[in-house]
């Protein structure tokens, strides 16, 4: 069978919920073979819903949507043979072993014997229990846990995978080394990666194109470098002590040469400048002169939840991102 160019293809989904809530609303957009994909947003905005659509665990409203080459609504079974899928919470068996987990799955998949066995060891080795495969796995870390999970998911070699927010709750050390699996999935195994995230390191580091979404509907779609671009310079965070400012702080910020945007943000303001370093003193001076003091100001280089920000006038947040990549400039 000739490869797929492109192994998803959604077009003008929409999905509403009983309750009339409309969770997905004309959204459009295809993941190339062989593509680390990001669906980028933050809670509620439709993220988890559109992966129970392309999973085939939630009924579409309307529009029209393939999955490796099959009709969602024509070949179900189907597509659930040619996917893998990780959700937010893992569905390991913790009185199992980890190796009994494989087995397990392998089954459920119509895997048996040597087959069974070799996939099994395969999988141990990739995500790294090898030496704790004879151990239950409810006595296993949440890292661990989220690794075997995946393996699960891997067990009859699906061509796509399918991930729901997996690092949710782990901590940064767990969370690297299940990037560094997925990494290797997609590069050497040449596995097809669906993501969704609010983590906004995670999809900058992972992903090669992504969508951004909020309240269902598409804000943005492109490489991450791509959409950063956009953005149209470096960062100048403040934070202000009197938020009642942000209105006069606004309209002292655009007035400085080499703004080229101004927004507020969550705690205060945000403004874009090309070269900010240069311009900051004159951006302290003037803010100064009008009696305003920020109790943080910083400068850093666009983000994704800068796109965001440009997109729909709020961020997603991100903390672990923001003490990473923000260098305080005074307090």
């Amino acid at each position: 069978m000739a490869l797929l160019e492109d192994i998803i293809k959604v077009e003008n989904l929409v999905v509403v919920y009983s309750d009339g809530t409309k969770a997905v609303d004309d959204v459009s957009f295809s993941v190339k073979t062989g593509e680390f994909f990001g669906f980028l947003g933050p809670n509620g905005a439709g993220k988890s819903t559109m992966i129970k659509t392309l999973t085939t665990l939630l009924h579409k409203t309307s529009g029209h949507v393939s999955v490796a080459g099959c009709d969602l609504d024509k070949s179900p079974r189907e597509i659930r043979r040619s996917i893998g899928v990780l959700n937010q919470e893992t569905s390991i068996d913790v009185d199992l072993t980890g190796r009994a987990n494989l087995y397990l799955q392998g089954r459920l998949q119509q895997l048996h014997g040597e087959v069974l066995e070799q996939r099994t060891d395969e999988l141990l080795k990739l995500v790294g229990l090898e030496n704790a495969a004879k151990k239950p796995a409810g006595r296993y870390s949440g890292g661990m846990r989220k690794r075997l999970d995946l393996a699960c998911a891997l067990i009859h070699k699906p061509t796509l995978l399918f991930l729901d927010e997996p690092t949710t709750g782990l901590d940064a050390q767990s969370r690297i080394a299940i990037w560094e699996y997925l990494e290797d999935l997609n590069r050497n195994e040449g596995v097809t990666i669906f993501l969704t995230t609010q983590y906004l390191e995670e999809a900058d580091r992972l992903c090669r194109e992504l969508s951004i979404i909020d309240h269902g509907k598409l804000v943005a779609n492109g490489a991450p470098s791509e959409l950063k671009a956009t953005v149209g310079g470096d960062k100048i965070a403040l934070a202000l002590k009197d938020a009642s400012m942000k209105t006069k702080t606004r309209e002292i910020l655009k007035t400085i040469p080499g703004v080229n945007d101004v927004m507020d943000s969550d705690d205060g303001v945000v403004a874009y400048a090309k070269n900010a370093g240069q311009i900051i003193a004159q951006v302290v001076t003037s803010l100064d002169r009008n009696g305003i003091q920020p109790s943080f100001l910083s400068i850093s280089s666009p983000t994704l939840d800068d796109v965001f920000l440009r997109e729909t006038g709020r961020q997603i947040r991100s903390e672990e991102l923001s003490r990473k990549e923000t260098e305080p400039f005074l307090m």
